[in-house]
């Protein structure tokens, strides 16, 4: 990740812990070849259509511009799936990522505007005031830039 990222995951996780709650990184910054390597593995077990609900080609993944993040609980457990959502981890940054400018970029019920299935780990770091913006208006990172659909 880019120094401010890394720097505002370190003080949203240390935020985290003093609450009792772990919240670990699990995916970070990632190199066009890493990138490559997952969405060739996407189409490989789900097939084209299903992988690009789940995966950015090499070259568009939000990981590799060094904003973004997939956070756990450390156990490794719900790592990935929906079931994340339920964890402690989850509903923590849910509730609190804002306030250290990152938002969970592909939310429930937003397929359809974000082009991604949700995802409760995925955390984009777009800045305090904007992050506080989007999760007070309750949008997408799409509909906060006004993005196409």
């Amino acid at each position: 990740m880019n120094p401010t990222t890394a720097a505002a995951a370190e003080a949203m996780f240390t935020a985290a812990e003093a609450d009792g709650v772990i919240i670990t990184l699990v995916s970070g910054y990632r190199s066009f070849a890493t990138q490559a390597q997952i969405h060739d593995r996407f189409i490989a077990d789900l097939g084209v259509p299903a992988a690009e609900a789940v995966s950015a080609p090499p070259g568009h993944s939000e990981h590799q511009t060094g904003w973004a993040m997939d956070i756990g609980d450390g156990s490794g457990a719900c790592n990935f799936t929906t079931c994340f959502a339920d964890q402690p981890a989850a509903s923590w940054a849910a509730a609190n990522a804002h306030r250290f400018g990152f938002i969970v970029r592909y939310p429930a019920g937003s397929e359809q505007i974000t082009g991604y299935s949700y995802e409760p780990w995925h955390l984009r770091f777009v800045g305090v005031e904007a992050a506080a913006d989007i999760a007070a208006r309750r949008i997408t990172l799409e509909d906060f830039l006004e993005a196409p659909r």
